[in-house]
């Protein structure tokens, strides 16, 4: 597994952040003005942003994280959905997977353009029209893969990356969308991710040297469910904990280590390279 350098972290980081505004200038990122597509959930909120370049070889979908109280409910409907792999079926988290099955609201949106379940050649002939038409009865799922065909038959790879339910998100529509195109998945980056799938879906997910699951300190999120040994996360943990980062750390010892940590907090703020990591403010006064 290649490592994922500092600049590759903080370019998904600042989009993962950037997903929540609904104001958001893509252009300063190096993306195309026309190179933007705003998939919509069924409130006809942005939940996903997909951006890409004629220059650059890498397509990125952004998955935004749980924005409100049914969004977070949704993180506790854990059961199992069977799906179909490349060999066996595998199971997913039922919650997640209903975020991706659910079917875009109708509205105008100049960045929207959503495409149903269709071949290479409608796909490519819909894009390139142009058109801003919302089609009602198409999952989101289907609209990510819509808009990324195209692109993908001219060549470009796709990073995917989310925060919180984001995160599971990416995972899930990466191992899905592998199926039919294996070789166009360039990485999986998430933030706060928490498990989306069951042993099954960790056994069959084939991007585990490409996936990376950045977790800080002591985020709760990052260990739901809360049913030990049930649902099992994929690709490669980075954990950001007292200025270090801790490459697979188990989770029993990151949680010992995080309440050890909160516990003996008011000492170490007494350590001198404390006061050494805040010398910035002092060019504010």
């Amino acid at each position: 597994m290649k490592k994922l350098k500092r600049y590759q972290y903080e370019r998904y980081a600042i989009l993962c952040r950037l997903a929540y505004p609904s104001d958001f200038d893509h252009t300063q990122y190096g993306f195309d003005i026309e190179g933007r597509r705003d998939i919509t959930d069924r409130w006809g909120r942005t939940i996903i942003r997909i951006l890409w370049s004629e220059e650059k070889k890498e397509v990125i979908v952004v998955f935004k994280g749980s924005q409100n109280l049914w969004d977070w409910l949704l993180n506790f409907a854990c059961f199992p959905k069977k799906l179909p792999g490349r060999r066996k079926p595998y199971h997913v988290h039922w919650g997640y997977h209903y975020l991706l099955e659910q079917n875009s609201k109708l509205e105008d949106n100049p960045y929207s353009q959503s495409n149903p379940a269709m071949s290479t050649s409608q796909a490519i002939d819909y894009l390139q029209a142009a058109d801003t038409r919302h089609f009602q009865g198409e999952s989101i799922y289907q609209q990510i893969r819509a808009t990324l065909l195209p692109l993908i038959l001219e060549g470009k790879r796709v990073s995917l990356t989310g925060h919180s339910s984001g995160g599971a998100m990416a995972v899930l529509t990466a191992e899905r969308l592998g199926l039919e195109y294996p070789d166009a998945m360039k990485r999986v980056v998430t933030f706060g991710q928490p498990a989306a799938g069951f042993w099954s879906f960790k056994r069959a997910y084939s991007y585990h040297h490409c996936t990376y699951r950045i977790c800080c300190d002591l985020d709760i999120v990052t260990f739901l469910p809360p049913i030990p040994c049930l649902h099992w996360h994929v690709g490669k943990m980075l954990w950001l904990h007292n200025e270090k980062i801790y490459d697979n750390i188990s989770t029993p010892v990151r949680l010992y280590k995080s309440l050890l940590s909160w516990l003996l907090r008011p000492i170490t703020y007494h350590y001198m390279h404390k006061y050494i990591r805040n010398k910035d403010y002092f060019d504010k006064h």
